[in-house]
């Protein structure tokens, strides 16, 4: 029966995936009246194709994204990639943190990075959207405050409205946030539709906004928008940066700190150029 069921699943989203194909987009609505399933496994069947098809999972619905060969990859696997880089980044980030903070950190591995190092500290409140963060600092001295919404599994962030309204009454002070391209006409983006709305809300109620990255995102620009450079505040990352992106960066103003290479994580120290 289990088999059936499963068999019957694949051959609903192999036709979800040719509706895809032809016309770009599908809302779950669509998927619900098209194949006279409920919401719940509607948004189970995107979720699932998210993670092995061509799809962007997008704010009620999914995106063909078949003409773009770089992937959204779960977090384990983002883990694995460029670990020196991102502890190093991670470790200049500690470095801005100051007693008395109030700190929003949201997804990447790099924030994941930088709340294990701050686990150590005290008199610092840490307002993040995501779950893996969280729970990294549990137990810790740390005052963590947890925005609502709705988990992607692909990144553990919450999103959605529920998350959104939450920090439109918070003040931060310094946002640090992961990015998956940044670029002087781009600005800063992601992979995904829901992490850029929820960083832009985050991002309106700080004082000043750190991206980090390493070397590998720069000059790339994902689909979904989240801040133009000129919102930014600063920039965290590994090597310096390209003549074009430098020299946008300093007609906006922005700090850029420079990760030592031979720099250990529990060190935290950076350079400013």
């Amino acid at each position: 029966m289990a088999d059936t069921q499963s068999s019957k699943g694949q051959r609903r989203r192999e036709q979800v995936m040719n509706v895809l194909k032809r016309q770009g987009r599908i809302t779950v609505q669509e998927v619900v009246e098209r194949f006279n399933v409920s919401e719940a496994t509607a948004r189970r069947d995107l979720e699932l194709m998210e993670k092995s098809e061509p799809v962007i999972r997008t704010i009620g619905g999914a995106m063909y994204d078949g003409m773009n060969t770089v992937r959204e990859l779960p977090f384990a696997e983002k883990e694995g990639l460029s670990f020196l880089e991102k502890e190093r980044i991670a470790a200049a980030a500690a470095a801005l943190i100051e007693e008395g903070d109030v700190v929003g950190l949201s997804g990447g591995t790099t924030n994941y990075y930088l709340a294990k190092l701050l686990k150590t500290r005290r008199g610092i409140t840490v307002v993040t959207n995501t779950v893996n963060v969280a729970m990294e600092l549990a137990g810790s001295d740390i005052q963590v405050v947890v925005t609502g919404g709705m988990m992607r599994h692909n990144s553990f962030e919450l999103c959605g409205p529920l998350g959104e309204g939450m920090i439109g009454q918070l003040n931060l002070g310094k946002m640090f946030l992961g990015v998956d391209g940044v670029s002087s006409t781009g600005g800063i983006t992601t992979y995904s539709e829901q992490e850029a709305h929820i960083a832009k809300a985050m991002i309106r109620r700080s004082q000043a906004t750190y991206a980090m990255f390493d070397n590998t995102k720069i000059g790339k620009t994902s689909l979904f928008s989240i801040a133009p450079l000129s919102e930014l505040q600063g920039f965290i990352t590994d090597r310096p940066l390209p003549q074009q992106l430098a020299a946008a960066a300093e007609s906006f103003g922005i700090q850029v700190f420079l990760a030592r290479e031979e720099q250990h994580s529990d060190e935290a120290g950076f350079g400013s150029i």
